[in-house]
């Protein structure tokens, strides 16, 4: 890193913070603190959120997977997760009906449609296993700092041997805190939103650079190197891939469908939106980060394999090596997780030069701000929305409020803090996500999916499925912290103790090893499901007031709109583009559900077609997948700098309404999350009107 370097990244952190300190003023209530006062756009949600979730572990996630197995898992990718983002996305699956609630946390609504006590256990499981899963972030965002601006492993002060890890953590984690303290989710989405356009021109330009410095061909000639049954261009020839197989994409769509609105990493963009159309707009949109955004983790991992592999580089190579072959951190299995990690921003720190270097740093730091303050923000606000504010009997002030909330979000950066220094690594990011995750989102997903579609849902069955998911996950988490070697080697008193001993031994090997993470993930959501089902059907027959819940017919709030599938007429409002779409808004939703049918098209008759060809002796070899995916990656770069574009300034005309409503707005001091009377009210109508009016005729009562 060289003086200009620093100097883009000081740039970058000087307007972060000049957008920050312009959402202060805007800030004056804890709807305005946990939700932008609900009047966020299609545009700069879709933009804020997909740099939030897009994150520099997202990247350093993509980048082990890619590296892996190159474009093969994007077409498996595409095939099984392309078909429910299109459903999920004319639908709005959960989305538009969550909305509909007004909820400004997920467990708030777990209190309308289930009762207080699930709504606090829900906000403690939610809140334990993500900041848990929140908790290697900081420490995957330095190590790839460190290793890609060659940071040393301690530097002296005052005489003192400081680890630079530790310090460095602290510093970023204090600019992601600061934004948070700033203006809430303001302030996170217009940063978000900055850091979004910022970081897509960066990758773009670094996508164009290491294609025309490597070559093409040379990248080809790496990517054939790859051994047998781990082909890294022809998506028939995956079967030897141990983790990112075929399974593993076929259990990422069912999570997709299944785990909309669970994972509450981002839930300040759940209900930020100004109505539940706008938030269906939104949902539509979202879907281009995925289809656009993923090349740069393509481009990089072919990149890096065409270094460490290609003659033409072994100098770099050896330099790349060299530093890999460094790292040590205990266990070998610790030591290889770190090196898949690291190699990535080791190779980037010997291919960019000066400026582009400087540009790559600011923007995964935008990466890293963007996740943390989102997180931090979500995390800190669980734990008092759905935690700690239903015990209190009365009201807090909004100061006292958002104060609160910022302890909250300080005591999570704390813990995540601390988290990272004590993790021993032991998997690919990836699995470590997924198994985390599940121990809230396994069992969550029936709730939310229950609790909004179907009236029969009881709260025994959310009961039932959160602990069921919770279990079996968090299961598989705490096993991964124990070496195999010390499991393998424990030893066992006599009789029958002895016998349960190994069964158990048996059972935690077979878990740490037989099952990966993304396949325990699938397992903790089908025994979830089934337990809500059963619970629901076999317990004390239950009804919802669902119109109550959805502010529908005479509960509708004034000057929001609400549609369902009961108001369709014709065959486009059934497939989800109904009467509230304007012609821009038809033109938006043909577009972005057109592009993923084409996709699917194309790789549908592919597959087809290789069948075919291979029935009839003639397969496709590798030199044609090539000639495909050479096309394939210049026309996804063509359409990610218009999606850019499209999306810079639709979200430019976000913020400046966004602005303009927050200013003319006055703050409402009780819409700060508390569940009232009538809202948690679970008393079909007729009942309440009886037990309340006397004078009813007995025979209405009776009924």
């Amino acid at each position: 890193m060289h003086a200009l370097d620093w100097s883009i990244v000081a740039g970058l952190l000087v307007v972060l913070l000049v957008g920050a300190l312009r959402t202060r003023k805007y800030t004056r209530s804890v709807s305005g603190f946990l939700a932008a006062e609900r009047c966020g756009g299609r545009y700069l949600i879709s933009m804020a959120n997909a740099m939030a979730g897009l994150g520099l572990i997202t990247l350093v996630m993509w980048f082990e997977m890619y590296y892996e197995n190159g474009f093969t898992g994007y077409w498996w990718g595409a095939i099984t997760t392309e078909p429910v983002q299109i459903i999920l996305a004319l639908s709005a699956w959960v989305v538009y009906r969550f909305r509909l609630t007004r909820a400004l946390t997920l467990a708030q609504f777990f209190e309308m449609r289930y009762s207080r006590r699930f709504r606090v256990f829900a906000g403690l499981v939610a809140y334990f296993s993500g900041i848990i899963n929140f908790g290697i972030f900081p420490a995957v965002g330095a190590r790839f700092f460190m290793a890609f601006c060659g940071l040393p492993q301690s530097f002296t002060f005052a005489g003192l041997d400081v680890p630079t890890f530790a310090v460095l953590m602290a510093g970023l984690l204090s600019i992601s805190i600061l934004f948070t303290f700033l203006g809430g989710h303001i302030a996170v989405m217009v940063t978000d939103y900055l850091q979004g356009i910022f970081a897509n021109v960066v990758f773009a330009i670094v996508i164009v650079y290491l294609i025309c410095t490597l070559s093409w061909d040379r990248m080809a000639e790496a990517m054939l190197m790859a051994p047998a049954g781990k082909s890294l261009v022809h998506p028939f020839q995956i079967a030897s891939q141990p983790e990112f197989n075929l399974s593993y994409y076929l259990i990422s769509g069912i999570i997709v469908m299944y785990c909309v609105l669970g994972w509450q990493g981002t839930q300040g963009y759940y209900c930020c939106a100004k109505d539940a159309h706008e938030a269906k707009m939104a949902g539509i949109l979202n879907y281009w980060r995925f289809r656009v955004l993923l090349l740069i983790a393509l481009v990089v991992p072919i990149a890096i394999r065409t270094v460490m592999q290609h003659p033409d580089f072994a100098a770099e190579a050896a330099t790349v090596q060299q530093s890999i072959d460094a790292i040590a951190a205990g266990s070998q299995e610790q030591v290889t997780t770190l090196q898949n990690q690291l190699r990535t921003p080791y190779a980037l720190a010997v291919l960019l030069p000066k400026g582009l270097m400087g540009l790559m740093c600011a923007a995964m730091l935008a990466a890293f701000i963007s996740t943390h303050d989102t997180y931090l923000h979500s995390w800190g606000s669980i734990l008092i929305q759905d935690v700690i504010l239903p015990f209190r009997k009365r009201p807090l002030s909004p100061r006292q409020h958002m104060w609160l909330l910022r302890a909250s979000i300080f005591a999570v950066a704390v813990f995540i803090f601390v988290f990272s220094l004590l993790y021993k690594p032991t998997q690919f990011v990836a699995m470590f996500l997924a198994i985390t995750g599940a121990v809230f989102v396994g069992g969550a997903g029936s709730a939310i999916i229950g609790g909004l579609y179907w009236k029969r849902g009881s709260t025994a069955g959310a009961w039932a499925a959160m602990i069921t998911g919770m279990a079996l996950a968090l299961g598989k988490t705490l096993i991964e912290q124990f070496d195999r070697e010390s499991l393998a080697a424990a030893t066992f008193s006599s009789g029958a103790i002895a016998d349960i001993e190994r069964f158990l031994r048996g059972l935690a090997l077979f878990l740490k090893d037989g099952l990966t993470g993304q396949e325990m993930t699938f397992y903790a959501i089908v025994y979830a499901v089934g337990a809500f089902i059963l619970a629901s059907l076999l317990g004390k027959r239950h009804t919802h007031n669902m119109d109550r819940l959805l502010h529908r017919g005479k509960h509708a709030v004034a000057g929001e709109s609400s549609t369902s599938l009961r108001d369709a007429r014709t065959w486009l409002q059934r497939l989800g583009i109904d009467r509230e779409f304007t012609g821009w808004d038809r033109v938006v939703a043909y577009v972005s559900v057109g592009w993923p049918i084409a996709w699917i098209i194309v790789f549908v008759a592919g597959t087809i077609w290789y069948f075919s060809r291979k029935a009839q002796h003639a397969e496709l070899g590798d030199e044609a997948w090539l000639t495909f995916w050479h096309g394939f990656t210049w026309f996804i770069f063509a359409a990610g700098v218009a999606v850019t574009i499209w999306f810079t300034v639709g979200g430019a005309k976000d913020l400046v309404y966004m602005f303009r409503t927050l200013k003319s707005r006055a703050a409402d001091p009780t819409d700060d999350g508390r569940v009232t009377a009538e809202e948690g009210d679970d008393t079909p109508d007729d009942a309440r009107i009886c037990a309340e009016n006397e004078s009813a005729s007995k025979g209405v009562c009776d009924d």
